[in-house]
């Protein structure tokens, strides 16, 4: 091989190599700050809500949660949410997958049904919805069904002394339709209702 095709191809070879380069820069400039930077920009500008988490404040102004995730609300004077394996650990979001005839499963939903005999003495067990016994595939579901939460009204109208017909008022103030009005259940986010309840309760 001539010393001269061996330079032209030292050349070629440096030449793909400086194109490489500047294609690696050109791209993490564009992908690694330019879109980084536009994307976040019209969610704060369209959606700043949603960008930043979608946060609930309580009456003082206090961030208190998310929509997005459920919380463990054990003073049975506010609404319960589902069960959750997790505990609504954000960080470890999913369920144990047990099967229907898993015996932990069994025990499991004997306890939260027996729980609810006990915190729930004024409402038959028939009238006490699967929703509020079985687990979310994500762990973190923040709403119930409006049947969960109505059925949860006696004992919160007991425990608060707010009249189960203003209860009920607030329940459906915060009720949230089927998607795009046809796809799943009408559905009510505990924390909200759990916010306004204790709003109320704070003016008593």
């Amino acid at each position: 091989m001539s010393t001269e095709v061996m330079k032209k191809e030292t050349q070629s070879s440096g030449s793909i190599l400086w194109i490489a380069v500047r294609a690696s820069l050109v791209f993490i400039i564009i992908c690694g700050f330019i879109y980084p930077l536009v994307s976040t920009g019209a969610a704060q500008l369209l959606f700043p809500h949603q960008a930043n988490g979608s946060l609930l404040k309580d009456s003082n102004g206090n961030v208190v949660g998310s929509e997005l995730i459920g919380q463990n609300f054990t003073e049975l004077k506010y609404f319960q949410g589902r069960v959750s394996s997790i505990e609504y650990r954000a960080e470890a979001s999913g369920s144990n997958n047990f099967g229907p005839s898993n015996p932990a499963l069994l025990e499991r939903t004997k306890a939260t049904i027996e729980q609810w005999k006990l915190d729930n003495p004024d409402v038959p067990i028939s009238k006490l919805p699967i929703a509020l016994i079985t687990n979310s595939g994500s762990g973190l579901d923040p709403h119930i069904t409006t049947q969960s939460a109505e059925v949860q009204i006696p004992r919160i109208s007991k425990l608060t002394g707010i009249s189960a017909d203003e209860l009920a008022a607030m329940l459906e103030a915060n009720t949230e339709g089927r998607d795009l009005g046809l796809f799943g259940e009408e559905r009510v986010n505990v924390l909200k209702l759990n916010i306004e309840l204790a709003a109320r309760l704070a003016n008593q």
